[in-house]
């Protein structure tokens, strides 16, 4: 069998799909199928989107949404809410006023950040377990999945590709990278997976791991970018203050067995301290993390020593 391997250009990014296959094609094109799916269900940039059905109904009535949108957006609301948390899927007006990543992105005045900071609230998101519905309590809340959507994507991609008996498999949205059985082109059947250098290009990598049924997830502040009068501003908020979050870091990668919950937890932590993240990581026995600072200093869990190559 030969690795083969499907490219598709959706949600603002490359996607690639590696599996190893008798007959890879007609599976490819089902994964594609579901992609373009899921990517209908999850987006906030379609204005016809299941999500945005949600928005558009801000502070007026509950939307009865899919099983698998209702489960996504009760994970990120848990996790949203828990102390210190840097993630918020509440977020979604901040998103679309700095418009950063987007080629329409400004810096915005002072006076219309402070309204927002009253919409983002993200225990102001009513869901129903019994009716399956998703109500947003004020008007001009919007709910953005785009901090854990492609890792629960990959999940679900990796579910299919299980079931269909397929046995080896590599899924990169983005960046974001998850993999499942052996590597069939390596001697030690282990998949490389590059960390990115967050003072060079994209695809220059700091070191790589050689992992087998791990997803790895890096979030940085390197590559979604917006700069006017000489300052540089990330796409990574602060949802006190409204502005992209004051950190030392320049990137964290989290590797887990879920891919999304190393996007959970790459959002949680960053523009933590160093003590903290390592602590919360340490709590978790099937999480370890990478963390560049913005002087390049490279500082690692204990686990990443035993799948680190270089």
């Amino acid at each position: 069998m030969q690795l083969t391997n499907r490219r598709v250009h959706l949600m603002g990014t490359v996607i690639d799909v590696s599996i190893y296959h008798n007959q890879p094609e007609p599976l490819l094109d089902q994964v594609e199928a579901l992609l373009n799916l899921y990517n209908k269900r999850f987006s906030a940039n379609d204005d016809s989107s299941e999500l945005m059905q949600i928005n558009k109904a801000a502070g007026i009535h509950p939307i009865n949404v899919h099983p698998e949108l209702f489960e996504l957006i009760s994970l990120g609301k848990w996790h949203s809410c828990q102390v210190g948390s840097h993630l918020n899927i509440a977020i979604g007006p901040l998103i679309q006023t700095w418009r950063i990543g987007f080629s329409d992105a400004r810096l915005p005045l002072s006076e219309e950040i402070a309204p927002l900071l009253d919409i983002i609230n993200p225990n102001a998101i009513v869901l129903s377990e019994e009716n399956q519905s998703v109500f947003l309590k004020e008007k001009g809340m919007k709910i953005d999945l785009g901090a854990l959507a492609k890792g629960y994507i990959a999940d679900r991609i990796a579910d299919f590709l299980k079931a269909e008996k397929v046995t080896s498999a590599l899924i990169n949205l983005g960046g974001n990278v998850l993999t499942f059985g052996p590597a069939l082109h390596n001697p030690d059947h282990k998949w490389r997976i590059g960390i990115q250098n967050p003072k060079e290009t994209r695809n220059t990598n700091l070191m790589v791991l050689a992992i087998r049924d791990q997803s790895v997830v890096t979030s940085g502040i390197y590559e979604r970018t917006f700069e006017i009068d000489g300052k540089t501003y990330h796409h990574i908020f602060d949802s006190q203050t409204g502005y992209p979050v004051t950190s030392n870091l320049a990137s964290l990668t989290i590797i887990s067995p879920l891919s999304v919950d190393g996007e959970i937890w790459t959002t949680r932590l960053f523009g933590s301290s160093l003590e903290h993240i390592f602590q919360e990581v340490s709590a978790h026995e099937d999480l370890e993390a990478i963390i560049i600072d913005k002087d390049n200093h490279c500082f690692q869990t204990s686990g990443v020593y035993k799948i680190r190559l270089s």
